[in-house]
């Protein structure tokens, strides 16, 4: 937190500020639950600019070109593990947030109360800001005052909207002069909202929390108000949805919209690039003149091959292309592709390292190439979030805004690793899918029933068929590196290339599997050496084999598209494809296992010949 009175009380990693705990989360801590503010209040001053101009160009086409920067979280200084003196600046230094909800219930006497009344006193702890806490300070306990701690339920609405619960309009179902006071029960150690019971010590009425979530209890309560928490104020235009009881730290109550984009060779030279790689530092030269005061207080080690026209030439060259967008302005894949699909150790750079192998014995008419990538660096951005439905990979989904007016920068990360890349060939794909269209017929119908549900137009965003057959394949391989690599599953991240052909763009179809994992975790070599062609054939067949038969068959190989549930897979479950959320670029959709091999239930629709 940034001022001096209000100390530090947590600690985060950069990469949760954008995954896991971005503006308008809540971060649950020891005794507090807290709101992460907007952009307004985040501290730049501790802050550093990420180079990635392709990423920089999507985000502008997304928010506005007022985006000026990707900048890093604002960090402290690095105290090299000694305890920082809790009265100093740089103890303060971070990214600040507010106590949500603001409603709290007394551990002790079960009084539930805002904390704008003022019975809860906050208590602070300088050296040790875990126990910094909230206490119920005119409790009838004797002794040392009880904590207070947050109620577990708030509202929110599917335009990105958090409120606190309404508590005294739900116990007195509806409109009532009573003012309470309130308690809040639980009758049971189950923890259930069954269990759950507020009452109105003011007119003596009771209601279990299980109403809240039910079809009847939902359309009781009131309209949403449009509360923005972490921006301190209520949407302009308000909200006509009706407001969503929710768990406090559930699941869906934050997803976190993030493009990213690898850091590929940009240039046909070995000049421009090194020119892009450290744009943000040459960015601004005013002139020649300047590169050699560059060179003499040893910012330009990485150019000492070059002359200062050489290096002067690259530059003008970058701003001539910045004029016209950079590289790959429309679609942040296809410049990628055009990289991994095409292999030359020529370009290799700092950040992106690229050798190509003929594809495994056995895969040879699946597979066009296997490329490893021993070292690669991927930026993530945050635009915005939304509750309630995860935001698809088109960006459709209305998300919040993380600042009151157009952000002048967004919050960004940079990650190294290293990955396998797969061309599948596009004659065997091609040939594949003219005889499943059975089986892409009832994708696109899910698919359409799908976002109808979410009031979402239903004749756009559909991926193609082929994105089902690269998505369930990235799935498997992941799974079945996981258990050899080193790597835990969440550490890895999928990358699909897909695109049909058309008349004025090359078809696509490729899987990039990489290490996502923020530390030096990610670039161990440990996922790289299974590319190897002959321990990567073991894997691909060990990947399939596990295909063939899934703990929860026949059910699992039983299962359509949207038949008899509200999803977006086939014969697909936690037993055999789905991966955890942080490695799916789709969240566990459009996946189904018999576009790969033969199961209980259908094998007129395998792309591998595989006999088990």
């Amino acid at each position: 937190m940034a001022p001096r009175e209000r100390p530090r009380v947590g600690e985060l990693r950069p990469s949760q500020l954008l995954i896991t705990y971005g503006v308008g989360a809540v971060v649950d801590l020891p005794y507090l639950s807290a709101m992460v503010m907007g952009l307004e209040d985040w501290p730049t001053t501790y802050s550093e600019a990420i180079n990635e101009p392709r990423l920089l160009a999507a985000v502008r086409r997304q928010l506005g070109a007022q985006v000026q920067a990707l900048r890093t979280p604002p960090m402290g200084p690095d105290t090299g593990g000694l305890v920082i003196n809790p009265f100093d600046p740089a103890a303060s230094v971070g990214v600040p947030v507010a106590t949500f909800p603001r409603w709290m219930v007394c551990s002790y006497c079960r009084l539930l109360a805002p904390l704008g009344d003022g019975l809860f006193e906050l208590k602070m702890e300088p050296y040790r800001p875990d126990k910094t806490r909230y206490v119920h300070r005119n409790c009838t306990r004797p002794g040392t005052p009880p904590e207070a701690l947050p109620a577990r339920f708030v509202v929110a609405c599917e335009n990105g909207h958090l409120d606190d619960f309404p508590w005294l309009c739900f116990v007195h179902q509806g409109g009532s002069g009573c003012r309470g006071p309130l308690r809040l029960f639980e009758l049971g150690p189950s923890g259930e909202a069954a269990d759950v019971v507020v009452k109105c010590e003011g007119c003596d009425r009771s209601l279990a929390m299980s109403l809240a979530f039910s079809e009847e209890g939902r359309s009781r309560m009131p309209l949403c108000r449009g509360r923005r928490p972490q921006l301190r104020d209520f949407e302009a235009d308000g909200c006509d949805q009706r407001m969503k009881t929710m768990l406090l730290g559930a699941s869906n109550s934050w997803f976190p919209v993030v493009p990213s984009a690898l850091s590929i060779p940009v240039g046909e030279d070995r000049v421009s690039q090194l020119v892009n790689q450290q744009w943000d530092l040459l960015e601004r030269v005013p002139d020649k003149g300047m590169l050699r005061l560059m060179r003499d207080g040893g910012a330009l080690r990485d150019f000492a091959a070059y002359t200062d026209d050489q290096i002067w030439e690259a530059i003008e060259g970058r701003r001539r292309e910045g004029e016209g967008g950079p590289p790959g302005e429309g679609d942040l894949k296809a410049p990628e592709w055009e990289v991994l699909s095409r292999p030359d150790p020529g370009r290799n750079s700092r950040d992106f390292r690229l050798r190509s192998l003929e594809p495994p014995e056995g895969y040879q008419q699946y597979f066009e190439r296997v490329a490893l990538v021993d070292r690669l660096r991927e930026v993530r951005a945050l635009i915005g979030f939304t509750r309630i439905d995860a935001p698809g990979e088109d960006f459709e989904t209305p998300r919040a805004p993380l600042s009151r007016s157009a952000p002048q920068w967004v919050p960004a990360t940079e990650i190294r690793g290293e990955g396998i890349f797969v061309q599948f060939s596009e004659a065997a794909v091609r040939e594949w899918s003219a005889g499943r269209r059975a089986l892409n017929e009832e994708f696109l119908e899910a698919h359409k029933r799908w976002r109808q549900v979410r009031r979402m137009n239903p004749d756009t965003g559909y991926p193609g068929f082929r994105y089902v057959l690269l998505h369930s394949f990235a799935h498997a391989l992941i799974r079945q590196l996981a258990l050899e690599c080193g790597y835990a599953t969440a550490s890895i991240r999928e990358r699909i290339y897909c695109r049909d052909p058309g008349e004025d763009c090359e078809a696509m179809a490729g899987v990039l599997i990489y290490t996502a994992a923020p530390d030096s975790e990610g670039t161990l070599g440990g996922l790289v050496s299974l590319g190897r062609r002959d321990i990567f054939e073991r894997q691909l067949d060990e990947a399939l084999q596990s295909l063939t038969l899934c703990a929860s068959d026949p059910l699992c190989a039983e299962n359509r598209p949207y038949r008899e549930q509200l999803a977006l897979h086939g014969a697909a479950c936690h037993g055999c494809l789905f991966v955890p959320e942080t490695s799916c670029e789709r969240g566990n959709r459009y996946l189904d296992r018999t576009c790969l091999v033969r199961t209980l239930e259908r094998g007129d629709f395998a792309f591998f010949d595989f006999e088990p």
